[in-house]
């Protein structure tokens, strides 16, 4: 089964589930679900079932969706679509960073596989989209980073900005502005709430601490800090 073959909804849905786990996410509950495409958890229980009745998902009463290999397949070539679509956005048309989600999100249900494969031509198959996701092959396969570490985690010491979410615009916006981009090298000076307890002596997770490519030490707090992944 292709991913033109289902609905649009299942295709988000697919595409959700498998994004959660990428880079070792836990696993999309029917709640978040939910929250995610601002619905009730009535309407995410017909979408699963239906998913689970054409072979896509396994589907265990209190148990997170799993996808199954005909459900992944989908999964990862919408991922393709809304990869190469963004960053054909950022590199041929001009969009910043923080632009160009909710547009690929548009444009990856009504792209066919020919026009995915020219833009990925096109671009002269890039490995990456904008915010450092790996943009899978035609064939499926895509590059794992199970091991990264969030700036926000991060102790003192010298990292590679590997990915940044783009999960919120407005985070990326402030990012880009202090050159928090992938590829770049950050030095972490004092890590989120380390010297800084609470009563109970854990940390406060306050800002981080750091320099970008050898600029000047500058602060990024914790919730920006939390959408940058560290090799």
């Amino acid at each position: 089964m292709r991913a033109g073959e289902v609905s649009e909804v299942s295709q988000d849905y697919l595409k959700a589930i498998w994004s959660a786990r990428e880079w070792g996410g836990d696993p999309m509950t029917a709640t978040e679900l939910a929250r995610r495409f601002g619905t009730t958890k009535a309407n995410v229980t017909e979408v699963l079932k239906r998913l689970d009745e054409l072979g896509l998902i396994n589907r265990v009463p209190y148990r997170p969706p799993e996808l199954t290999a005909a459900g992944e397949t989908i999964a990862v070539s919408m991922v393709r679509r809304h990869r190469l679509i963004e960053t054909f956005l950022v590199e041929s048309l001009g969009y910043s960073w923080d632009e160009v989600h909710d547009e690929a999100e548009s444009l990856e249900h009504a792209a066919s596989d020919l026009l995915i494969d020219r833009i990925d031509a096109f671009l002269g198959h890039p490995g990456a989209d904008p915010h450092g996701d790996p943009i899978p092959g035609p064939d499926g396969d895509v590059e794992s980073h199970d091991s990264s570490l969030l700036l926000a985690e991060a102790g003192p010491g010298t990292h590679t900005v590997l990915r940044v979410s783009d999960a919120d615009p407005e985070v990326l916006a402030v990012l880009a502005e202090v050159g928090l981009r992938p590829g770049a090298t950050v030095e972490v000076v004092s890590g989120a709430g380390e010297g800084r307890s609470g009563p109970s002596g854990a940390g406060d997770s306050g800002p981080v601490e750091l320099s970008v490519d050898g600029g000047a030490t500058i602060e990024v707090e914790s919730a920006a800090a939390s959408a940058v992944y560290l090799a």
